[in-house]
Parts: C-alpha cells; structure tokens; sequence
C-alpha cells in the first residue's frame, strides 16, 4: 500500500508539467462536447433501449436531478428529481445527498445508491433506494445506511460494479479526508439487488490526500479503477486511474493523469467524477461556480484507456529507429531521452498511437532546434505522406512543441518522422 500511495502522489505533481509551450496552433483536436450547461455534478449514467439515462448530486433540480437523451452527444433535458421525497427519513436529513448510481436491476426495477447526510453523526454515509422507472420516484430502503464506517469519517461516492462472470460489487470511499485521516477506495459485494451487503470489504487504493468518485471497468485483461483527485471546485482537479489483473490487486496507478484541466488544453476545467459507460466516459468540469457535464470518446490502448481530446505522451526514444540514435543524458527532456541525428536520406523514427475512435487529431512533437532557421521533418502517417512538421529554432536542449493536424484510424497508427531541412532532435509525440 505505501507504494501505491507515492505513485498516487507522483501522478498528482504530474499534471504541473503538462502545459507545454505550443508551436502552430493549428489544430483537429476533438474535446469533450459540454452536454448539459447548468450544475450536474457527479454523474451517473446508463443507456437502455435507447435512452440515455443521467443523474447528479442535489441542486436545484431537486434531491437527485435526472436528464436523458436519445444519443450520449444528446441532445440532453433535465426531467426534474428522480427522489422527490428526500433521502431514509429514517437515519439522513436533506441536503448534501451527492453522488448517486442507478443500475438497472434484471427483474425490470432499478437501484439508487446516493451518499446522505447521516443525522446522528454529521457525516455523510451510503444508503438505498429502488424504484420501477428510471426516472423515479425512488423510496429509500431500510432504516439504517448501508454503509457508514463512522470510525473512518463515513462513506461516499459509491458506484455499481458487476464482473464478466455476474457478481456485483460497489466500490465506495471512506471519507477519512473530512476527519484529516487517509482515504480508501473500498469494494465490496452486494446481493439483493445491489441492497444488501456480502463479505467484508477489500481495499484497492489509498491516499492521504483526495482520491474519490471510483468508477471500475473490466477489460479483457485486467481491471481499471478510475478516480478522481483533488478538490473539485477549481481548475487543479483531475482523473486518474489503476490498474490491477485480479479485483484483489495490487493496483498500480497510472504514470500520468488521464485527464485534466492541461491535458484537454484547458477546454474543460477540472475533469473529474468520472463515469464510463461503454465507449463513452461522462465527467463534469467547474464553470461559473458550477459543474457541467460533458462527454467524449474512450477507447482501450492494450486495454489501457485513451480518452479523445486529451493529451497521451509517446517517447520518440521508445519507438523505431533507422539511421538516427538515442541520445541519453538530454537535459531537460522528458524521461531524459531523445531521438538524434536523424540527419540522413534513410533516417526515421516510427512510433505506434492509439486513437480511440477515427477522425481528426493533432500530432504534438516535443522537439529542440538548434540550427541557424527553421528546420523540418518528413511526415509520415501508417504509411502514407502527410506533409511535414516545421520547428522554429530554440537553441539545443531547449524543448518546445510543434503541431499539426492528423487524421487517424480507430486503434494503432504509425507516425513515422523523416529527414527533412537542416537539424532538429526529437523528444516525444503526444496525440490530442
């Protein structure tokens, strides 16, 4: 677990350095679409027979404001309150109900799980509710929450996981950040509908910091754990995530950020409360004191997830080389390595990207100049010319970025970079 904690915190001191200085503002870059442009924070969504299905913490539209759509791009309309009548009356008092999941049930009715305000310890907890309309009205189950580990500073943001092989699960933190204790992201199995709870509770990661809003994904070959970090009422807040080969772990969380305010190019400020539902994943964004709802394209690179319009780093070093060579020890380069010498007719570097879905993207190349005038290389694209990538001179070891449009095909591409005019070292590609 201490492990995992300094790569947590190692991901968080990452996302200062993903605001590069930028060359050729040209651009195809496809950002997440704002969906909903009012407060809907914290989503939940589904999509059944054709319904697009959305929910988010208490605000003005109610205890747990409901959308939907005909498509995941929308057109999206608030509907009113899925739970008019409040959280369990029972143990929660108004106000603060954050967070909720609703999973369609196989028997036709559907499970709410929200985070309540517990009103004998101040705390938040995790209660149930049910209903046989997606739209509501859903009534709280039980007299008690479901889960609420007070000792821990309570519970919150718990979310629906069902494996491959059937068995359901939540994954839920404790919310020890409000009592100046570490955090967890728990799971744990339910049956009954998601109502009851079976077996003890299985840590997956945990951070002195903020880690919260999971969401967990089986791929072929292991699982993803997204989570958000950081405080959500600003631009510094963020999604990231682990991966582990068994549900029991270990969890190794991600080098970089998956998303943040950086990496999207500062379209969307504060990507968190993340929520993916097939090729899709749904976060909110801080605006105007609120947080809206957006959507893009995710896809599995290796079973690793690529999120359209936000920036994935690719080190030149680590790609194909012919006629060129790593140079090590560059000074201030990313991962201290760089491609050289790529000063002849057969000189290349090759490196494969993934795109989540096709279209249009921008080829972002980490490069140092140290010629007399601008320099070029040959750009090639899985196999075909697509013109060239110019750099304005920057001296050597002084690492700027160059980009340009690209349009790639769903999956891997090869972008290949050729000799072109005069000199230029090659420090990375990020794909946008």
């Amino acid at each position: 677990m201490k492990r995992l904690l300094v790569a947590l915190l190692a991901v968080f001191s990452l996302s200062a350095v993903l605001s590069p200085t930028v060359h050729a503002a040209t651009t195809a870059a496809v950002f997440p679409g704002e969906i909903i442009g009012e407060n809907f924070p914290d989503p939940d969504v589904f999509e059944q027979n054709g319904t697009w299905y959305a929910y988010a913490t208490n605000g003005s539209r109610g205890t747990v404001p409901v959308a939907t759509a005909p498509s995941a791009n929308g057109p999206w309309t608030v509907r009113g309150d899925a739970m008019p009548g409040g959280p369990s009356s029972a143990w929660a008092q108004p106000g603060r109900t954050w967070a909720p999941d609703v999973h369609p049930n196989p028997d036709g009715t559907y499970t709410l799980t929200y985070t309540a305000w517990h009103k004998a310890s101040g705390r938040q907890c995790v209660g149930v509710a049910t209903a046989t309309n997606p739209l509501g009205p859903f009534q709280p189950v039980g007299t008690a929450p479901l889960i609420c580990p007070l000792n821990l500073g309570g519970a919150i943001d718990a979310n629906t996981f069902v494996a491959d092989d059937g068995t359901r699960y939540l994954v839920w933190k404790n919310d020890g950040n409000a009592i100046g204790q570490p955090s967890t992201l728990w799971l744990t199995r339910t049956a009954d509908n998601g109502r009851t709870l079976v077996g003890g509770n299985t840590a997956m990661l945990t951070s002195s910091g903020v880690i919260e809003a999971p969401d967990l994904v089986q791929r072929g070959s292991q699982f993803v754990l997204f989570f958000s970090g950081g405080g959500y009422a600003d631009c510094n807040y963020l999604t990231s995530y682990a991966t582990s080969k068994t549900l029991s772990g270990p969890w190794t969380t991600a080098y970089r950020p998956l998303m943040t305010t950086a990496t999207f190019d500062n379209h969307v400020c504060g990507p968190g409360g993340a929520d993916v539902v097939g090729g899709k994943v749904f976060v909110h964004g801080w605006v105007n004191g609120g947080r809206h709802l957006y959507v893009a394209d995710i896809g599995y690179a290796n079973d690793y997830p690529v999120v359209r319009g936000s920036r994935v780093r690719y080190e030149a070093e680590r790609g194909t080389l012919n006629h060129c060579v790593v140079r090590s020890n560059a000074a201030g380069a990313s991962d201290g390595k760089v491609v050289a010498y790529i000063d002849y007719a057969d000189s290349w570097v090759e490196n494969s990207v993934y795109a989540p879905v096709a279209g249009g993207y921008t080829l972002h190349v980490g490069y140092a100049n140290g010629s007399a005038s601008t320099a070029s290389h040959g750009l090639v694209v899985n196999g075909n010319n697509a013109g060239s990538v110019s750099y304005p001179v920057t001296g050597w070891d002084n690492w700027q970025q160059s980009s340009v449009p690209v349009t790639l095909n769903a999956g891997w591409n090869t972008i290949r970079l050729t000799k072109g005019t005069l000199y230029t070292e090659v420090d990375y590609l990020e794909v946008q």
